[in-house]
């Protein structure tokens, strides 16, 4: 009886060591490809009001992709200070060091960002876009 109570200790332990065994997204070698909705700009929930120079807009709705080949692409629906909504859509390529990311749009400069979690933060020209997978 002992034998097997201290058997069935083992396997217990063994399956919960491989069945539950969790990888961190923001680990090193962790793949980071797929899509994110954009949560939130400077700590604002969506839909967020935000300054860009004078000008005030209201951030609806984004999203970032992340592709295996090194490509990536974003998408933010916006409101104009003359009311119109803007939908805008780039395409950069991006380079990773470990949580880090360099990204370097078509046409356009280079932003930063990197990831905790699930969630991709990205620096845009003072202003801070949070992505969640």
């Amino acid at each position: 009886m002992r034998l097997g109570f201290s058997m069935g200790v083992v396997g217990v332990i063994g399956c919960v060591m491989v069945g539950c065994s969790v990888k961190k997204v923001d680990d090193v070698g962790a793949d980071i490809t797929g899509s994110y909705a954009l949560v939130s700009v400077n700590g604002k929930k969506l839909p967020a009001k935000v300054k860009r120079g004078k000008a005030e807009l209201e951030i609806r709705s984004g999203g970032f992709t992340f592709k295996v080949d090194g490509a990536c692409s974003a998408k933010t629906v916006f409101i104009a200070p003359n009311g119109k909504e803007i939908v805008r859509e780039v395409e950069a390529t991006y380079k990773r060091d470990g949580g880090k990311m360099t990204m370097k749009w078509k046409g356009a400069g280079t932003t930063t960002g990197s990831f905790k979690g699930e969630t991709f933060t990205m620096n845009n020209k003072g202003m801070l876009f949070a992505y969640r997978k």
